[in-house]
């Protein structure tokens, strides 16, 4: 939604006698090439120790208050969350609406078909997975797909409003069957509220950072009758900066949480057919999303590096500001590898793990399938990961610094319970799995087990005799 980011403040300074203080020079471009053997995964831990402590007293803060109501209100005012004069932290549903119906019909439009396709991608995952039932001895055993009571959807409020995170968490709880969904967000814009209530959201607050987390995480009570109770959630989700990572770091337990993110990352594999001018518009879309941002190329020619290099460098001079020096610096944390061919490029890739993994090759999509470690996988010149981000329909909550070896970004399923179950209605039937199970807890030195098996034996084993089972 490019024309649904306020534009960033171009006011100095004025308080200097001298003039309007001039903004930095942005840095220099660095975009540095590595060999292959330099490359090592390691997954770090995302949770920043000084956000950490700081983190804990305001959780702590609000958990612990007699009146959690005023303590979250009294820090949502502190850290600039609300004005002084706001006296509640709820945004009303008609609120939510009167913001969608205010928007220009372009926005609105723009708002309904991200929608309609998260929304569509969403339900099909649903419908993906099923309760089962298999045959066991003297009866049945299964699983039933439920999804958690109520869940908390995080969405940040920085620089630029991110209504696209509103869309990507709300709907996806929604689509899961999720019966309550809460959405928080600091200093939301009207684009904001208007996609919690297109995204079918119940309670909004208007609170951000650790608080925020703290408030979904161990609920708030009404204060009064015209504001509703926050339950506390059963999962919550979403993006965020260091204090809200810091702060799902240390409800995780207490409910259950998508995954702790770092930084956002964006690696592409191409060959020589890629085109260097959409490859480094996608690494330049990447970077600019924050400075520690990580563009990365990996490539099976080394022409192709030097003219994306070029490109990239030619096309951050006319990228406005704050954007430029943002993206500037976000460059000098990535890199470019060179590969002798494409299979030691998905190579490096798998050892990287990469949240946003673009394929940009001949026979993209055989590439593509060969990739086993990533978050999102955008096959093809025109699979831009910025379509992914603003609702092609797979979710773009995805996992950072290497732990997409081992998970997968936010969906449905991030809601949803699986419970098994097992049920006996035919005892003489189901006799060989009581002994079994009688044999198997004697071998583990569990007696009492086995004695429970044998209550149900047929006539009952020596054990369950002395018991009169």
């Amino acid at each position: 939604f490019p024309s649904f980011f306020l534009k960033p403040s171009t006011a100095h300074n004025m308080s200097n006698p001298n003039g309007p203080v001039p903004p930095p020079s942005p840095p220099p471009f660095v975009f540095k090439q590595i060999d292959a053997s330099e490359v090592c995964l390691t997954i770090s831990d995302p949770v920043d120790k000084k956000a950490l402590e700081q983190a804990t007293v305001i959780v702590n803060g609000i958990k612990d208050a007699d009146d959690r109501s005023k303590a979250l209100l009294d820090v949502a005012k502190k850290f600039g969350d609300m004005t002084a004069d706001m006296e509640t932290y709820i945004v009303p549903k008609h609120d939510l609406k009167a913001a969608y119906d205010g928007l220009p019909q372009e926005h609105r439009t723009a708002l309904d078909r991200i929608h309609g396709r998260v929304s569509t991608f969403a339900k099909a995952q649903r419908n993906a997975i099923t309760d089962m039932q298999i045959p066991i001895p003297g009866g049945f055993a299964g699983h039933k797909v439920t999804p958690c009571s109520t869940a908390g959807c995080y969405a940040p409020g920085g620089r630029y409003p991110l209504p696209s995170s509103v869309i990507m968490t709300c709907v996806t709880a929604r689509a899961a069957g999720c019966e309550t969904v809460v959405c928080s967000s600091p200093r939301p814009a009207p684009i904001t509220l208007a996609a919690a209530y297109i995204s079918g959201c119940d309670i909004f607050i208007r609170v951000g950072g650790a608080q925020a987390i703290a408030a979904m995480a161990y609920g708030i009570p009404s204060p009064s009758a015209d504001i509703p109770t926050v339950p506390p959630a059963d999962v919550i989700v979403g993006p965020g900066n260091k204090w809200v990572t810091a702060a799902k770091s240390m409800v995780s337990g207490m409910c259950g949480i998508d995954m702790l993110a770092g930084p956002s990352e964006v690696l592409v594999i191409c060959d020589d057919t890629a085109d260097a001018e959409v490859v480094a518009a996608d690494l330049i879309a990447q970077a600019e999303h924050d400075v520690v941002a990580r563009p990365i190329l990996v490539s099976s020619s080394q022409a192709m590096v030097d003219d994306i290099k070029e490109a990239s460098k030619r096309r951050l001079e006319s990228l406005p500001e704050p954007n430029r020096t943002t993206a500037l610096t976000a460059f000098s944390t990535g890199f470019s590898v060179c590969c002798p061919s494409v299979s030691a490029c998905v190579a490096v890739s798998d050892q990287i793990a990469p949240e946003h993994l673009e394929i940009q090759t001949r026979d993209a999509t055989s590439v593509g399938d060969s990739c086993k470690n990533y978050g999102g996988l955008f096959v093809g010149k025109d699979a831009a990961e910025v379509l992914g981000d603003y609702g092609a329909g797979p979710n773009h909550t995805l996992p950072t610094g290497g732990t997409g070896k081992y998970t997968g970004g936010l969906s449905v399923f991030s809601f949803l319970g699986i419970r098994t179950w097992m049920r006996v209605d035919d005892r003489a039937a189901s006799q060989v799995m009581v002994e079994d199970s009688t044999v198997m807890a004697r071998l583990e030195g569990l007696e009492g087990h086995a004695r429970a098996a044998e209550c149900r034996m047929v006539g009952g084993g020596p054990q369950a005799k002395k018991q009169k089972c």
